[in-house]
């Protein structure tokens, strides 16, 4: 397809201003998504952090939830950052919340601890290198299968998955200076 590619940000609960800045900082364009008739305009969408529970049930309030699942089975590349992450998964660990179930991941909710707990750690991540990421109440991946591969660990702990053309971060990459990731997924695109 010529010209730049749009880059959808879901803007129902959360993180997603930033991301949309850090989409334009790159020299993309972006763009909020709340409809479906306006996930049809954009290449591929980024899922932001938030609270995932609140998001799922606005994403079915709006009927987003099936039209998201549609355009993923069309190959549309979608990014989830911490509450992404939890709601890309076919798995959540300990819940029955509404979830996606696009990439073969098990995750662990607030598996860092609570909000007090947040941090900041340096990061290696495959392809890319090293970057600083931040934790807010952040899951983690307990368990990766089929053809999702594991591109960063905190410590022990799974931290970044990508699964084709879904890809998946327990930090938040949008609330730092740091463009690598944002950069990453565009050339997913």
């Amino acid at each position: 397809m010529a010209g730049k590619k749009i880059i959808g940000v879901l803007a129902l609960q959360g993180a997603f201003v930033e991301h949309e800045a850090a989409i334009k900082k790159c020299g993309s364009q972006a763009c909020q998504v709340r409809k479906p008739e306006e996930l049809n305009q954009v290449d591929a969408l980024i899922i932001p952090g938030g609270e995932s529970t609140t998001i799922g049930k606005l994403m079915q309030e709006f009927g987003l939830d099936q039209a998201i699942q549609d355009r993923a089975a069309q190959g549309m590349p979608i990014w989830g950052t911490c509450a992404g992450m939890i709601l890309l998964a076919k798995e959540i660990d300990n819940s029955d919340q509404f979830r996606l179930g696009l990439m073969d991941v098990k995750v662990k909710r607030n598996a860092f601890g609570r909000q007090v707990d947040s941090f900041e750690a340096d990061l290696d991540i495959d392809h890319i290198g090293r970057t600083r990421g931040i934790f807010i109440r952040a899951p983690y991946v307990e368990e990766v299968w089929g053809e999702a591969r594991v591109l960063s660990r905190y410590k022990d702990k799974i931290v970044m998955v990508q699964q084709n053309d879904l890809l998946s971060t327990a930090f938040h990459p949008e609330l730092t200076q740091g463009l690598c990731i944002h950069r990453y997924f565009l050339d997913m695109v």
